[in-house]
């Protein structure tokens, strides 16, 4: 039972993910940076407001906090738009590039003279018409 939880753990996709996991949780604290120290700031020079964060409709009692959702907005549009252009379009790229043609394969039918139907190569005569096929 152990041996197969360490063959499980100890298997590349799942020690790839991990990484993954460690490296995304890392790179979420440097978009967090870049939006909050970085575009919230031009943010409040233009606006006035320090953030996004201090939009909020209220609704009889209720407050929605609508900015902070445009905050978590701009870090997942960070986020995506690195991760595809630094990551997918190359990787794509590169496979597109190693990836070989396949050769065509060779036709399974033919054409009859007779009635121009399809029939099978290695067929003698015509399966429509009957006429004997060279």
């Amino acid at each position: 039972m152990l041996k197969g939880f360490r063959d499980f753990i100890l298997r590349g996709n799942v020690v790839d993910l991990a990484v993954a996991v460690i490296l995304g949780a890392a790179f979420n604290a440097i978009v967090a940076s870049l939006v909050g120290d970085v575009l919230n700031p031009i943010i409040a020079a233009t606006v006035g407001k320090p953030d996004f964060s201090a939009v909020v409709l209220n609704i009889g009692s209720g407050h929605i906090k609508i900015g902070n959702f445009f905050n978590a907005a701009i870090s997942f549009l960070i986020v995506a738009s690195v991760v595809y252009f630094a990551i997918v379009l190359p990787l794509n790229t590169l496979l597109a590039k190693l990836k070989k043609p396949e050769p065509a394969a060779p036709p399974a039918t033919k054409t009859c003279p007779e009635c121009l139907s399809e029939i099978p190569l290695a067929a003698r005569r015509c399966a429509h018409c009957a006429q004997p096929v060279a």
